[in-house]
């Protein structure tokens, strides 16, 4: 917009030095003879590389084809302004009273080079050059000098507006429109302007109070509504030249992504789809791209976020915030929600919320890249999808493409959670994590994160871990990491050891158990624990194996013993738990469990038969000497014997 009013500007001092010279000057050569009077006035250059046409009444008027205005000296060799055509219109009867009313100033794919140097001084500054220079016609000069002047309408259709401040990049922009009504040369100017700064238009219409002072430089109220790809901003409050501005910043959009497309911002990102998005602050911004936004509502679909925001424009947006929430629901605006999931886990259907393995749809996350941030939320509860979160406080930042969420700490799975989650798509998309927990619910950490809702009960415990890849299923398969868990009383479904170790009913199905402890470490999306101990009433179950997070398989082995008085195992009987996570086989291993009976039969057997053979050998042998070579020996042992008394014999 600081470029729309100083092209506005820059053009309406050509226009009224062009307009001063053609009514003073009589003749057939009045194209030349203008175009040398602004020559005299200001140095500049004006060229006419068409044909110029006159009318007299009731509206005086000049047509002019092909028309361009020097630049200032310092300003490089290009025209400040150029246009395909140009024309102006005077009310003559107003110029009889000794008034310049301009009914219309239009330009036609006018193009308008604006630069300043390094005093700050514009090249749209007309300085008239000294005596030396040039000398002036004095016919001409007192007429002008004195002629009051007012421009009602201005028009620019297809305007390529260049401007370059000194020492920072040029900004650019094409194809716009711009129409002014002026009606009061001392009050208010009504706009109408159409941008495409990355193609799409963009639409602003509003009121400058007191134009004159704001072109001047003062500042001024101001009223604007912008409308751009279903997205509608009104701002009410004070501006200047510069493009500084305070106010009430209201707005409604139902395609938020397309609407930053469509103002250059951030292009190529998509963002979260939602059905509304409502905005409200009070906002200030300064000429160097830095907009800071007090009181701020923001609402996307039933959320609202209060608090406050400085955002830097400049560049990749940085957005820096304070915030406040009451419950949040943030499925819809993230990757990884329930369309992750099979049709009949995503409806509910069964107690498993898998059954065809993860998703291996594309996580899209390239709006990381879209702006940096750094925020911090107070939240009344927040409903991911997959994680649905209490009373907490976080800390998000997000610094190229790395996003990073910090728990402070979160109300998670029934308990608290501190630590923080990380997705890094620098180069391809990584996930990972360091936390630890009390008191959440092991059913809910489970069934959230990794599907599996059968271990219930209160726990607390570490964990750390990562993944990498572009889908959920890449990720689950990849993932690495290390941790350990205790639960105190709780219940896991599936099997019932009790009824398996006791006779009676059991517990319908059901593992009731007084604690549970163990580690894990993760490799390959494989966890693998050695060292589970639970303990129950009369019983305790040490397990091993391992549990394919990405896979969604189970390979484990409980073995629970009943516990006689003395505290050791009466009856041991391993059960294994096999298969897919949605329908495991669990069976009690009954080779492993009457394994040590057997052996123990077997050893009672060789003790009798090691007992006989020493009574029949007449010989003492040891527990660990093997009775074939005990046997041998004695054999070996009698017929030397009689082979001596043979001998001796003869």
């Amino acid at each position: 917009m600081k470029l729309i009013l100083r092209s506005v500007m820059a053009l309406l001092i050509a226009v009224v030095l062009l307009v001063g010279v053609l009514l003073v000057l009589p003749g057939e050569k009045l194209a030349k003879l203008a175009a040398d009077q602004i020559e005299a006035q200001t140095g500049r250059t004006v060229t006419f590389g068409g044909r110029v046409g006159y009318t007299l009444w009731p509206t005086l008027g000049v047509k002019a084809d092909r028309v361009a205005l020097s630049n200032a000296s310092w300003a490089g060799p290009e025209p400040m302004l150029t246009a395909e055509r140009l024309t102006i219109g005077i009310a003559a009867a107003d110029l009889i009273a000794g008034k310049v009313r301009v009914t219309e100033l239009s330009a036609v794919l006018p193009q308008l080079n604006l630069s300043t140097r390094e005093d700050g001084t514009g090249n749209w500054v007309l300085e008239r050059p000294t005596a030396a220079d040039v000398q002036t016609p004095a016919s001409s000069s007192g007429a002008f000098d004195s002629l009051p002047v007012s421009i009602e309408a201005l028009n620019l259709t297809g305007a390529t507006l260049r401007y370059a401040p000194f020492g920072e990049a040029p900004v650019e922009m094409r194809q716009v429109d711009v129409a002014l009504a002026w009606p009061d040369p001392t009050g208010t100017v009504d706009m109408d302007v159409t941008l495409r700064p990355a193609g799409a238009p963009v639409r602003v219409v509003g009121e400058i109070g007191t134009f004159a002072a704001f072109l001047a430089g003062e500042v001024s109220s101001i009223g604007a509504s912008i409308t751009a790809k279903d997205t509608e901003l009104r701002f009410d409050g004070r501006a200047e030249l510069t493009g500084a501005a305070s106010g009430r910043l209201t707005g409604r959009s139902t395609d938020l992504g397309a609407t930053l497309a469509a103002f250059g911002v951030a292009p190529g990102t998509e963002l979260p789809k939602v059905g509304e998005w409502l905005v409200g602050a009070d906002a200030t911004y300064t000429s160097d791209g830095r907009l800071a936004l007090r009181d701020l509502s923001l609402s996307a679909d039933e959320n609202r976020i209060t608090g406050g925001a400085d955002i830097t424009l400049a560049g990749k947006p940085t957005i820096t915030a304070q915030l406040s929430a009451g419950a949040l629901d943030l499925a819809p605006l993230l990757p990884g929600d329930k369309g992750d999931l099979p049709a009949s886990a995503a409806a509910g259907e069964g107690d498993d919320p898998v059954s065809d393995g993860w998703s291996r749809d594309v996580i899209g996350m390239g709006w990381l890249a879209g702006f940096d941030a750094n925020i911090a939320l107070d939240v009344q509860a927040v409903d991911t999808g997959s994680l649905r979160l209490g009373e907490s406080k976080l800390d998000f930042s997000l610094d190229n493409s790395r996003a990073v969420l910090k728990f402070l700490p979160a109300a998670l799975f029934g308990g608290q959670v501190q630590g923080q989650v990380v997705a890094n798509n620098r180069n391809g998309l990584s996930v990972g994590g360091k936390l630890s927990f009390q008191g959440v619910r092991i059913e809910q950490m489970l069934g959230q994160t990794a599907g599996y809702d059968r271990l219930n009960g209160e726990a607390l415990g570490e964990l750390e871990y990562l993944g990498v890849g572009n889908s959920l299923a890449q990720i689950m398969a990849s993932l690495s990491g290390k941790g350990w868990l205790e639960v105190g009383k709780g219940f896991f479904t599936g099997f019932d050891l009790e009824q398996l170790m006791r006779s009676g009913s059991g517990n319908g199905g059901s593992t009731v158990f007084d604690q549970l402890t163990g580690s894990y470490t993760i490799e390959n999306g494989n966890l693998l624990n050695k060292d589970l101990l639970l303990t129950l009433k009369g019983l305790r179950a040490v397990g091993e194996g391992r549990v394919g997070l990405g896979a969604q398989d189970i390979d484990y082995l409980f073995t629970p013993s009943l516990q006689r008085g003395d505290g050791a195992s009466a009856l041991s009987i391993p059960v294994a738990i096999t298969g897919r996570w949605s329908d495991p086989k669990i069976r009690p291993d009954l080779k492993r469990a009457l394994q040590p009976e057997i052996d123990a039969v077997e050893e009672q057997a060789k003790e009798r038969l090691r007992e006989k053979l020493s009574e029949e050998l007449d010989t003492e042998l040891a527990p660990e000497q093997d009775l074939n070579e005990a046997i041998r020996d004695r054999i070996e042992q009698e017929a030397k014997e009689q082979l001596l008394r043979l001998l001796g014999g003869n």
